[in-house]
């Protein structure tokens, strides 16, 4: 099988899968827009293959093959679709999410690194025509029930695989009340996700519709807490997470007590929002302030400069990592940091 993840979090993703009982995480690679990780999964392992908090999509390989200079299209694809693989990997993509029916529609969809010895166009024109072969009573339409992808996913390495998902596993079964610009669940969960196993309590300063509070609980935080200015994202997050504890108010005066939170993950504001470094450095202080010392006090800042400037970024707090992903062709970063209390 195989797994796409946000630019960035391919890593993440093969740790999240390695930790899953009779799953194996095998390789990792890029597709050119999406993270790639392979992996195989045992027959009782494939249900809890739904409930990854950090893949975009899952894939019931098909068939693997290597590339070389002077290859040809239908050279690839005869390769690359072997019946019984077909047969194979449908058996498991209805294991995951439904049996397929004898007259399925399908479509086929191809991504490659290079095009120098035919074009991609050409391989899926080859790809399609293989599966009309096989498989006669199917018929082509988009959107279809079946999306079979090819992917180069390293150079010369390819992967065909049935997609076994869908919107909801990327978008975490949705949001009761969707709001612009709001954080994309997959990477919400990779912020959770670094700071740290759950414990008891996590605040979101700045939390939006409440896309964070939403993956802490789902993680097993036992109790989260979301502030905004804006009271229409209050109003948002209360139907998106009813269990948070959430409130109108400024992240630069939140009113929590110091140190009474066990972190802090927030999707702080950037770009023009940050061009008063005071007031941006006193926004981070007073969500470090409430995370506990020596704990991790976690947020993401996205921006297209290589780093914050230290300017901002509050005394107490030391960096630990900064993962750098993509999100819709943007270069941000995670900044994750460890809040430590002052020598007196």
């Amino acid at each position: 099988m195989f797994a796409f993840a946000m630019p960035g979090l391919g890593q993440m993703l093969a740790e999240e899968l390695q930790a899953i009982e009779g799953v194996r995480a095998e390789g990792t690679g890029f597709d050119g827009r999406s993270d790639v990780v392979s992996f195989s999964a045992e027959p009782r392992a494939l249900k809890q293959l739904n409930q990854l908090t950090l893949a975009e999509d899952i894939f019931a390989e098909a068939g693997r093959t290597l590339r070389s200079e002077g290859d040809r299209a239908h050279w690839i694809t005869g390769r690359l679709l072997k019946p019984e693989r077909i047969r194979r990997a449908l058996d498991v993509r209805g294991q995951i999410a439904r049996p397929v029916r004898d007259r399925a529609s399908y479509r086929v969809i191809v991504r490659v690194l290079q095009e120098h010895s035919f074009q991609r166009t050409e391989l899926r024109r080859q790809i399609s025509a293989a599966v009309a072969k096989q498989q006669p009573r199917w018929h082509f339409d988009d959107p279809a029930e079946l999306e079979l992808w090819v992917i180069e996913y390293q150079p010369g390495k390819i992967l065909a695989g049935f997609r076994a998902s869908d919107a909801r596993m990327r978008q975490h079964d949705g949001r009761a009340q969707e709001r612009h610009d709001a954080l994309r669940p997959t990477v919400a969960a990779a912020m959770v996700r670094l700071a740290g196993p759950p414990r008891s309590s996590l605040l979101d300063p700045c939390c939006g519709s409440g896309t964070i509070l939403n993956e802490a609980l789902s993680m097993g935080w036992k109790q989260v807490h979301g502030t905004d200015i804006d009271p229409r994202a209050i109003e948002t997050a209360r139907h998106n997470v009813p269990a948070a504890q959430l409130a109108v108010g400024d992240a630069r005066q939140l009113s929590y007590h110091s140190a009474s939170m066990d972190a802090s993950v927030s999707n702080l504001p950037f770009g023009t929002a940050i061009r008063d470094a005071r007031r941006y450095r006193r926004l981070a202080a007073q969500s470090a302030d409430r995370a506990s010392p020596r704990h991790h006090a976690r947020r993401s800042h996205g921006t297209s400069r290589p780093a914050i400037n230290r300017a901002v970024v509050p005394r107490q707090l030391h960096l630990r990592t900064r993962t750098q992903i993509r999100l819709l062709g943007i270069k941000i970063s995670i900044w994750c940091y460890d809040r430590y209390e002052e020598a007196e």
